[in-house]
């Protein structure tokens, strides 16, 4: 069963998804060379105290940490750690959430630590990123699930690898619903499999956590024996976005995003819903 959200409830998303928001603004700026992704939780946590908020990923089946923080060829789920120095030229992934009044926020983003980065690595972050805005413009009133993950496969098949190949669409992992769970009915692929069907149509009080994985290479990947950390199996660098978003009457607002997606949405032709706490 997919959770209908009202547009009462769609306001408590849209306040746990700036205080995502804020998370993502406050660990960008603190991941540089030399601080360790145990850090980065600690500065995690300190946003959530300063909002009220709770964490949805510390203690969710068992995790450890407030944020997962995901370096170089771990695709999902990192742990953050002391052991682990962030170093020039690294790219992490980080995914975080919080709760505000019961109500669920949860994004991902990727930075570039430091400088140097090599171009291949800035094409998988922004292919990466756009092809989660192309979803995110295929949530439209009428569409199916379906459509979404068309257009997020449709946008990475179409743009040419630097140095030849195609990017590899993590398989195991993927969106979902999202509301008084962080993650709900139904899952989000990031591909087209025909034998999965159309899947639901989109209408007013859908709301999903849309978030492609690319890497450079495979889409296959293996969890460590931490049972929590996913890496590529060829070891190749991968690269996660995430937004959450509600659609309404009036079109897609994404509750994560500091602008509800206005900016990104035009360029594809779509007006924003209104911000509920503009």
């Amino acid at each position: 069963m997919v959770q209908i959200k009202t547009p009462e409830q769609i306001v408590k998303m849209r306040e746990a998804g700036l205080v995502v928001a804020a998370i993502h603004a406050a660990t960008r700026e603190a991941a540089v060379p030399g601080a360790s992704t145990k850090d980065l939780d600690e500065v995690a946590r300190k946003v959530l105290a300063d909002h009220n908020a709770k964490p949805n990923f510390l203690g969710y089946g068992g995790f450890p940490a407030t944020i997962c923080t995901s370096v170089n060829e771990v695709v999902v789920h990192g742990i953050p750690s002391d052991e682990v120095v962030l170093k020039d030229g690294d790219i992490i992934s980080i995914d975080c959430g919080a709760i505000i009044d019961g109500w669920h926020g949860d994004a991902a983003y990727t930075a570039f630590v430091g400088s140097g980065h090599a171009p291949e690595l800035i094409e998988l972050s922004r292919v990466t990123e756009e092809s989660m805005w192309a979803g995110i413009a295929a949530m439209k009133l009428g569409n199916r699930l379906v459509d979404i993950s068309r257009a997020i496969e449709t946008y990475i098949r179409r743009q040419p690898k630097p140095g030849g190949g195609k990017y590899g669409i993590v398989e195991d992992y993927g969106g979902h619903g999202i509301g008084t769970e962080m993650h709900m009915d139904p899952h989000l692929l990031n591909y087209v499999e025909k034998r999965r069907g159309k899947g639901p149509k989109l209408i007013p009080g859908f709301c999903l956590a849309i978030e492609p994985m690319v890497s450079l290479g495979t889409p296959k990947t293996e969890v460590l024996s931490d049972d929590w950390t996913v890496i590529t199996t060829d070891g190749t660098w991968s690269s996660h976005w995430e937004h959450s978003v509600a659609l309404t009457e009036e079109g897609p607002l994404v509750l994560t995003a500091p602008d509800g997606g206005k900016a990104k949405l035009a360029e594809h032709g779509i007006t924003a819903a209104p911000d509920p706490l503009a």
